[in-house]
């Protein structure tokens, strides 16, 4: 049978799962998706499912530092999600076939008093620790002062990294840029491999409630005119600047919010190129629509709703909201699932 994604495969993009649920991952893998990303909502999920309680109990009986316990699930739970596209990579040489690791998200946190050296710190050591051994492992590295501070030295590391949590044309321009410096110190180009996730929705639900005199044209567009950007800015580095490999954005945050919208908004407007990671509510919606896609990435929208854009939306005022509420959707859920752990030791008497 054939895959109810085809259509838009046939378009250029490819598929990832937003998701790591190993009940999830082989469905997937059939419909033709060829990589995974994984966050501390997803593990945190995962954990509270029940899916991995005898893993959990067993890891908790070896070890008595709850964080120990919850980073080593995570990557047990990643590992398994990169053996399933582990094919993939290989076919590729490197180029796909990728399950991404978020580093620790209370990096972030202001309750953790971490000063922004001390986070740059943390970035570098724990993406080289988290790396080793792993082929087909991207690393998380989300698009914060001192995340993006960190990259030149951890792609010069030979880390294969996924900079996170982007809203903005300046975050990626400067995320690129440091990788960019720290490929250049590879020597060997040949297995250099970044991607960009660039988030997409939460502008749109932004300027629903920030800018709600945007007209109904506007209004919506904003996430998707941001992406395409980003996209188009960058095919036109990497083209003066080519790679064995593709250096790529991924279209992130696809799930719609805004009750209007059809779940497969961004999954139309985006088809065409790169990389969507789209969660598994919006795959099953696609999946069960039948619908056509066509090549829409490059298309922009109306000349007049790009400039009412960009003369109302306050793009650093968007960024500043939007970082810290992402800041506090990854840090809130890695709090839970120590707070899970805990409790589940103290049931178990572990």
């Amino acid at each position: 049978m054939e895959s109810p994604f085809a259509a838009l495969l046939e378009t250029g993009t490819r598929l990832w799962l937003d998701s790591v649920d190993p009940a999830l991952v082989p469905q997937h893998r059939d419909w033709g998706f060829t990589g995974a990303t994984s966050n501390p909502v997803i593990i945190a999920g995962i954990v509270q499912s029940g899916a991995y309680g005898d893993r959990l109990r067993t890891l908790m009986a070896e070890e008595p530092d709850n964080a120990v316990v919850a980073w080593r699930l995570t990557d047990a739970i990643v590992s398994e999600a990169q053996e399933a596209f582990h094919d993939v990579w290989r076919e590729t040489s490197g180029d796909d076939g990728y399950v991404s690791f978020e580093v620790d998200p209370l990096l972030e946190d202001p309750e953790a008093g971490y000063t922004h050296a001390e986070r740059v710190q943390r970035y570098i050591e724990l993406a080289t620790y988290w790396s080793q051994g792993h082929d087909n492992r991207m690393i998380k590295i989300p698009a914060t002062e001192a995340g993006i501070a960190s990259l030149t030295e951890v792609v010069a590391r030979g880390v294969t990294v996924n900079v996170t949590l982007i809203f903005t044309q300046r975050q990626y321009e400067q995320a690129r840029d440091a990788v960019w410096q720290g490929a250049q110190r590879l020597g060997d180009l040949s297995s250099f491999k970044s991607v960009y996730s660039v988030f997409v929705s939460r502008l749109d639900a932004y300027t629903a409630k920030h800018v709600p005199d945007l007209s109904p044209a506007a209004q919506g567009q904003v996430g998707i005119l941001n992406a395409k950007r980003i996209w188009r800015s960058n095919v036109d580095f990497w083209k003066e600047h080519p790679t064995p490999l593709r250096q790529e954005i991924v279209f992130a945050s696809t799930g719609t919010k805004r009750p209007e919208d059809p779940p497969w908004k961004y999954v139309v407007a985006l088809a065409g190129s790169d990389i969507q990671t789209n969660p598994p509510a919006t795959n099953e919606a696609v999946a069960a629509a039948g619908l056509h896609f066509e090549r829409q990435v490059d298309q922009m929208p109306p000349v007049e709703v790009i400039e009412e854009i960009d003369a109302k939306v306050d793009m650093d005022r968007l960024w500043q909201v939007l970082m810290e509420e992402g800041i506090r959707k990854f840090a809130d859920p890695q709090k839970m699932l120590l707070q899970e752990i805990a409790k589940e030791r103290t049931r178990c008497g572990v």
